[in-house]
């Protein structure tokens, strides 16, 4: 077994991508554990509702002011540079950028590949 480097002028966009985001997969299919990527959203952007089924994921924010919005809508994490925050399995929940400057976050997810589910609305709205 050896080191994998992937370098980051490497990466290329994922599957399906929401108007305003970009998700570039980093480290995929390569680990029975890991699997991770970059998210990188518009200022005024968001995703849609969604969920990652069994995968805890957690987010570390690069650059800018981002957002998660989750429990049917009702709360929200703030997050800036430096802060990490984890969603658990199963948590529906949407990313957001309501500032005026590009977010960027590393996502590291339990899986050997992402599981991105989309859901219509707020199950519990």
């Amino acid at each position: 077994m050896s080191v994998l480097h992937v370098p980051g002028a490497s990466l290329q966009q994922s599957g399906g991508q929401t108007e305003g985001m970009s998700r570039k997969n980093a480290i995929m299919d390569k680990s029975d554990q890991l699997c991770s990527s970059i998210m990188l959203a518009k200022p005024h952007s968001s995703s849609g509702i969604h969920h990652h089924a069994t995968q805890d994921t957690i987010i570390y924010a690069i650059r800018g002011n981002g957002s998660i919005s989750f429990a049917d809508g009702r709360e929200r994490v703030d997050l800036k540079p430096g802060d990490w925050a984890l969603i658990p399995a199963n948590v529906e929940h949407k990313e957001m950028n309501d500032g005026d400057e590009e977010v960027e976050w590393v996502i590291v997810r339990g899986g050997r590949v992402a599981a991105v589910e989309n859901v219509d609305g707020w199950k519990g709205a």
